[in-house]
């Protein structure tokens, strides 16, 4: 329950979080802001760690002056792909044997890797790019990809354009608009919307999809 409720302090205060990690760890922070993506992205039992907000904040602080943007979108994105890509070779490796039986397949959550599973066969390898605006099933998509067996090549193909799209907008939504008064003075509300217009699209889906099953 404590590592729960930090966590959702450090997502809702990631700016005074952000601030710590820049003044202990100065330019190391740049490996530290990749390593949380990475996990966020790479490793499947780890969906619940800041993704949106984090390429915002940060991206806000790069306007400051705090980060060199540059640096930062290649960290970003060199994470993104990166995390992806591990993501779908342990999926490629272990997803098929996955089960609750499985010491492993006891850490994810079995719900939301149906949930990705299902989103994915219905929307194919566009889904890499989709699932990159969702919390929690950008996680666990490349899973499933490699689970699949689906094409490197092709797999590879979405996984760059999702991580540009995604690193590209946030980091730019951040860079622009993060120290606009109104927004700088009420961080924890910007985070809240964007976790909810993150989540909005696995709303939707989930909902047409009972629609669907009823009709």
């Amino acid at each position: 329950m404590a590592l729960l409720e930090q966590l959702i302090s450090f997502i809702l205060h990631i700016d005074k979080h952000l601030l710590d990690i820049i003044d202990i760890f100065g330019f190391w922070s740049y490996a530290i802001l990749f390593l949380i993506v990475f996990v966020e992205t790479g490793v499947v039992i780890f969906p619940f760690l800041p993704g949106d907000s984090l390429l915002f904040a940060a991206s806000a602080f790069a306007a400051a002056g705090a980060f060199h943007i540059w640096i930062l979108i290649l960290v970003f994105f060199a994470a993104a792909i990166l995390g992806d890509t591990i993501n779908y070779h342990i999926g490629q490796k272990i997803g098929k044997s996955l089960s609750d039986s499985n010491h492993f397949g006891k850490f994810i959550n079995q719900e939301k890797m149906q949930k990705a599973e299902d989103f994915f066969n219905k929307h194919g390898g566009k889904t890499i790019v989709i699932a990159r605006f969702m919390p929690f099933i950008r996680t666990f998509v490349p899973f499933v990809a490699g689970a699949s067996h689906m094409n490197y090549r092709y797999f590879l193909i979405y996984n760059v354009t999702g991580a540009a799209i995604w690193v590209g907008l946030c980091t730019i939504a951040g860079y622009f608009f993060g120290n606009i008064p109104i927004i700088k003075n009420n961080f924890s509300a910007v985070f809240l919307i964007i976790i909810f217009l993150s989540v909005l699209p696995a709303v939707i889906s989930f909902i047409k999809t009972q629609l669907d099953k009823r009709k």
